[in-house]
């Protein structure tokens, strides 16, 4: 099983996007795409960790989240066995992030969302929940029904950042460039110290052809986060639609040399051809 960090699914929606701002093929089609690349059917994805606060507090609970790196598939055997004794909401969580684990996105965010909306624990347990199953709409290419998500966690916790980032990634999939840099905007004011938002920001200001004002972003990120892969990949397509074509060329080059296996490095690789392949090309 494929394990990813939520920092991992926040590189691959960065990715995702730049895709959909006109990122790759960004010279041939200036029209946004708004179809969010997922992983292979054959990876399984866990958005990690759930975090406390958690919706319950027993060792069945723990023991049921401890499964879910190793063995997902025990993991929902556990907790499905475990509701059936009355495990309620620490069964039903374990049982929804463990289809998320094993590849079903879609039925993972529906429980999710289920959970979050009846659960009788507090309201940051909640919105985490809520959270959860946002990015698990994401993974399943459904940008709405995880904005959705995002909105109802971020009414519990209204200036929660990392909710705010996960809105603006929704928002920006959706077209919609001006709420996507709004929720940037009011996450930085709670934590400016976030590259990734400010990699996001930057995205947001690019469609809105605010090129200087994303550059200057981009360099935010990188001095927060130097070497960042999203950063980087964002930083050579606005320095190749400045014309910058070598300084492009040398930021998707540093991506691949050392961020190889990142969500960016695939879009980094293909914008390299485009760029070597010349206007006839283009």
């Amino acid at each position: 099983m494929r394990i990813l960090s939520r920092h991992a699914l926040l590189g691959a929606a960065v990715v995702a996007l730049a895709l959909a701002l006109g990122g790759g093929w960004w010279w041939t089609n200036p029209e946004p795409r708004l179809a969010m690349p997922v992983p292979e059917a054959s990876e399984e994805v866990l958005p990690l960790p759930p975090e406390p606060p958690r919706v319950a507090d027993s060792p069945d609970y723990e023991a049921c989240l401890g499964k879910l790196r190793d063995d997902a598939q025990g993991a929902l055997g556990f907790a499905e066995a475990w509701e059936a004794r009355g495990g309620g909401d620490g069964a039903r969580h374990c049982s929804a992030l463990a289809l998320l684990a094993l590849g079903e996105p879609e039925r993972a965010g529906s429980r999710l969302e289920a959970l979050a909306g009846r659960s009788a624990a507090g309201a940051a347990a909640r919105a985490a929940v809520f959270g959860q199953a946002g990015q698990a709409w994401m993974v399943a290419g459904q940008s709405l029904r995880a904005h959705g998500a995002f909105t109802m966690a971020l009414t519990l916790t209204p200036n929660d950042p990392e909710l705010l980032v996960d809105r603006a990634i929704a928002a920006g999939m959706l077209g919609r460039f001006t709420d996507s840099l709004a929720d940037a905007d009011r996450a930085l004011a709670q934590d400016g110290q976030r590259a990734e938002a400010w990699v996001f920001r930057a995205a947001a200001l690019r469609h809105l052809d605010r090129a200087q004002e994303a550059l200057r972003d981009i360099e935010r990120a990188l001095a927060l986060e130097p070497g960042s892969p999203e950063a980087l990949l964002e930083r050579g397509i606005l320095r190749q639609l400045q014309g910058d074509t070598a300084g492009a060329r040398s930021d998707w080059e540093s991506v691949l040399a050392n961020s190889p296996d990142s969500a960016a490095a695939d879009l980094a690789q293909q914008n390299l051809a485009l760029n070597a392949a010349g206007p006839a090309r283009r």
